[in-house]
């Protein structure tokens, strides 16, 4: 209660504002709060809570700072580097999330939305710095979205980059009950005379494909029609085909090439990287070929995994559009000089990792021509 110094001195009058402020701050019976509309500020602080230990777990000297501020801080090593180019990355997981939520699966859709980014980046030359993540939902669920960013996470620790910051967004009415959208922003960096353009491939040189694991994170809109909708699967229905049963092989991981690609990186060893992914080797391989090139690529040269060749015969789908839509079993494609193909092979078999000259780079205007 304020005391004014002395009883002959008057209060100065109360101004009209300050009673239609202290009536504002009164809840009137009956108010509506942000909970009441479906977003729960104190659901989401206890959520945060819960994954800021995952994040940590992430951090280097780099990282300034903690998870919480405005904005990231991550101090670039200038001393490590004569002339820096910073490589950037945004993507998301599309419609696998579809498959994770049937299975209520969680934590792998988080690996592969950082292995998908730190592919993106490593292909141009880039070391994976720090990740950021955006995860957005209509009723945030702690466990769900624990089990998401631990997934993030882990991804971001196996490849040697800091889970920096993020944004969770809890948007009722926007995403049906249970569902979540899920996208990453990834920077790298590389020196700039070792940035990998694709303007050193030439004629002549060797096409040797990285194998995948699976679909990785593309064409499931396609995928999900044919097992779910043609075939009448349900996630856990067993597929004598594939061995397995049809949600376990649709929610197989992406794959991270950055411990091999690294390697090749060292050894000065490639001209040039695609990551295979939306659009398959059709639309990928022709964005790394300069002027006057083209790949020539033998559809014979490797094995197609099962989960492929299923579909094909689910929709009876031209080879023109299993080429565009899926990676058909090959994850990435290094373009190799023919003088540097024996080291690529031997850098490929100590790390344990199959590699299959699927073609050679001939001229032409950037296209793939299938033999």
């Amino acid at each position: 209660m304020l005391q004014w110094p002395s009883s002959r001195v008057a209060a100065p009058p109360i101004p009209d504002w300050a009673w239609i402020l202290a009536e504002q701050d009164t809840a009137k019976p009956g108010s509506i709060t942000y909970a009441d509309a479906g977003v729960d500020i104190e659901r989401a602080n206890r959520t945060k809570k819960r994954i800021k230990y995952l994040a940590r777990k992430t951090f280097n000297r780099s990282v300034l700072g903690d998870i919480g501020s405005f904005a990231a801080l991550f101090a670039l090593d200038t001393k490590k580097y004569r002339d820096p180019v910073l490589v950037s990355s945004v993507d998301g997981v599309g419609t696998k999330l579809k498959v994770a939520f049937e299975m209520k699966l969680h934590q792998t859709v988080g690996g592969d939305l950082v292995n998908h980014c730190v592919n993106d980046i490593a292909v141009q030359g880039a070391a994976p710095l720090f990740f950021m993540d955006y995860l957005a939902t209509g009723r945030l669920e702690p466990e769900v979205a624990e089990a998401v960013i631990g997934g993030i996470a882990e991804a971001c620790k196996l490849n040697g980059c800091a889970l920096i910051g993020g944004e969770t967004a809890e948007m009722p009415g926007f995403y049906p009950s249970g569902e979540y959208d899920l996208a990453g922003f990834i920077v790298g960096v590389v020196e700039r005379e070792r940035v990998i353009t694709g303007k050193g491939v030439q004629p002549g040189d060797v096409l040797v494909g990285l194998p995948s694991l699976g679909l990785h994170t593309n064409g499931y809109s396609l995928a999900r029609k044919l097992f779910f909708e043609v075939a009448r699967y349900s996630p856990e229905s067993y597929v004598n085909e594939l061995k397995n049963k049809a949600g376990a092989e649709l929610m197989k991981p992406h794959k991270s090439y950055w411990p091999v690609l690294r390697r090749l990186l060292d050894a000065d060893a490639v001209s040039a990287m695609a990551h295979i992914t939306g659009g398959g080797i059709t639309e990928n391989l022709p964005r790394v070929l300069p002027k006057g090139t083209a790949a020539a690529v033998e559809r014979s040269a490797w094995p197609v995994l099962p989960v492929f060749e299923h579909l094909r015969h689910l929709g009876n789908i031209s080879d023109d559009e299993m080429y565009r839509a899926f990676n058909m079993g090959i994850g990435m494609v290094l373009v190799v000089p023919l003088t540097k193909f024996k080291k690529v092979q031997s850098i490929l078999e100590r790390l344990g990792e199959k590699g299959y000259t699927i073609g050679r780079i001939v001229k032409g205007e950037r296209k793939v021509v299938y033999s």
